[in-house]
């Protein structure tokens, strides 16, 4: 069964979102789905063209009060 995950990265600059995300991609099993919680702007473009060039899955991003909520889910 897929669980999710969420990564709490606020208040981290680029490119800390982005390694948080891909250390728990490294432990996590193919389906599951990783949210990163970012305050730096720049995770909403990174992480999705990240993804797409490593071959997991954007799932989608969801703007907040002051941060944004990146979900990914690992595909391979």
């Amino acid at each position: 069964m897929a669980e999710r995950q969420t990564i709490d990265a606020r208040g981290s600059f680029c490119p800390g979102p982005l390694m948080e995300l891909i250390a728990a991609l490294k432990l996590a099993q193919i389906g599951d789905e990783i949210e990163v919680l970012s305050s730096d702007k720049g995770s909403v473009t990174d992480v999705p063209a990240w993804v797409a060039k490593v071959g997991h899955a954007y799932v989608g991003t969801t703007e907040h009060d002051g941060y944004w909520a990146v979900v990914v889910r690992k595909a391979k």
